[in-house]
């Protein structure tokens, strides 16, 4: 689930996570419940601040759920995502937090199974009918996916892939800004591979379409799921070729290359875009 180097596979701090299909019969301890609202996910902010529920059942915070999944267990404890309608308020001491703020307050880890879960819950609210006939869809007995009674079809859960890249030219990184990002916030070129399309080629397409520029030396760095909204993100390193830059003012508002010692203000570290961005720092001698 997570972008990992080499140090990271030697010396593993992850928790342990077992993908389950079929949930418990008659279980008894209290799990973890990833509960949303929308994509809204439910945390505590007395007790333990940022930490997800454990429960037997959300019914005991008086939740009424529409759907619930199964994902599997963390270390022991047996984990669910739930759908609770959107009116729900907020049980006392708990409050909804949208994922891009969950992804700044929850640590890496717990970010991880929130999206698993997200993307979990929407997969199943969004395939509740067979697309192709319109029929009431099932479970797949064993597997995470649906199956129409009446035509055969079959709906997993969708990953739509994306690229992010990390540019150098000499001693400087190339950072750009979105219209939709905070203050003063810049990362880098990233965008969705199109049907296809390898993702090295839409690395070259997205920079030059983004930036007006070409890169060479395209390197595959890592990945990480991303539930914005369903991306496995694939991150590269590649070197500036040739050309001016000049944002298309849309996608990207402003673009500048930048030195180590002098950056924005850059994402949040559990991202790729940062942990590439730590990286460069990290070969131009830097601490992160």
């Amino acid at each position: 689930m997570s972008t990992m180097t080499p140090t990271d596979r030697e010396n593993p701090t992850y928790p342990t996570f077992i993908v389950g299909i079929e949930p418990p019969a008659g279980r008894t301890e209290k799990a973890l419940w990833f509960i949303f609202r929308g994509r809204d996910v439910l945390l505590k902010i007395k007790k333990n601040p940022g930490a997800i529920p454990k429960l037997l059942d959300p019914g005991e915070l008086g939740l009424p759920s529409v759907r619930e999944q199964y994902l599997g267990m963390l270390e022991g404890k047996h984990c669910f995502s739930v759908e609770l309608p959107e009116d729900t308020p907020a049980p006392e001491g708990m409050e909804f937090v949208d994922l891009k703020q969950a992804h700044s307050e929850i640590s890496e880890g717990c970010f991880e199974l929130v999206n698993k879960a997200v993307q979990i819950m929407e997969w199943d609210r969004t395939n509740q009918f067979c697309s192709r006939c319109g029929t009431k869809t099932y479970r797949k007995p064993g597997e995470r996916g649906k199956e129409c009674p009446e035509c055969g079809e079959l709906f997993y859960p969708r990953i739509s892939p994306a690229v992010i890249v990390l540019i150098r030219k000499g001693h400087e990184v190339l950072l750009a800004r979105s219209p939709g990002f905070p203050k003063d916030l810049y990362s880098l070129i990233a965008g969705f591979v199109e049907p296809g399309e390898s993702a090295e080629a839409a690395v070259a397409r997205e920079v030059w379409e983004e930036v007006g520029i070409r890169v060479k030396n395209i390197t595959y760095f890592g990945t990480q799921a991303w539930p914005f909204p369903n991306s496995l993100m694939i991150g590269f390193t590649a070197e500036y070729d040739s050309g001016d830059i000049r944002p298309d003012g849309f996608e990207i508002e402003d673009a500048k290359w930048f030195s180590a010692d002098y950056l924005p203000v850059l994402p949040g570290k559990i991202s790729i875009s940062r942990k590439l961005i730590d990286h460069y720092l990290k070969e131009e001698g830097m601490e992160v």
